[in-house]
């Protein structure tokens, strides 16, 4: 009865074994493929539009509509935002475009601009952004991801 209890116990313990082994071959195998090389070029464009007061809704519409367009000149965007909390951050829309180089990012946004079919959403967002002077209230940032950033 004891050699029974101690083969079932010993069958049960390899069966773990084999199991946790497997496991943790499996997990390396997946984390391997999820991780990415940093690729030293690309680059990831932050966007901060400052709408005049009030027209921030009717600005991020703009976007809504006009994303399609951007995507199909390469204009990749990561997500767009609207901060909720903070009442200085009214009317403020932001958002990120993922970019594999400085070049490609200037190449695709010119052809974006050039587009008569953007033209529109251009004219139409043209009131709804505060300016100083002359100039559009936009701030844009290029950012390069770090060696141990998630998204690279």
């Amino acid at each position: 009865m004891k050699t029974n209890i101690n083969l079932k116990r010993g069958i049960v313990c390899t069966a773990a074994l084999i199991c946790f082994a497997a496991g943790s071959l499996m997990t390396t195998k997946l984390v391997d493929a999820n991780e990415t090389k940093v690729d030293k070029d690309r680059v990831f464009e932050l966007l901060i539009y400052h709408a005049v007061p009030g027209k921030g809704p009717a600005l991020e519409s703009i976007f809504r509509d006009a994303s399609k367009i951007m995507a199909k000149h390469g204009v990749y965007v990561v997500g767009y935002w609207v901060p909720n909390e903070d009442p200085a951050w009214n009317d403020t829309f932001i958002y990120v475009v993922a970019h594999p180089n400085r070049d490609e990012a200037k190449k695709n946004c010119d052809a974006l601009h050039a587009d008569r079919e953007f033209r529109p959403y251009i004219e139409s967002a043209k009131p709804l952004i505060q300016k100083a002077g002359d100039q559009y209230q936009v701030d844009e940032v290029y950012m390069r991801p770090t060696d141990f950033s998630p998204m690279r």
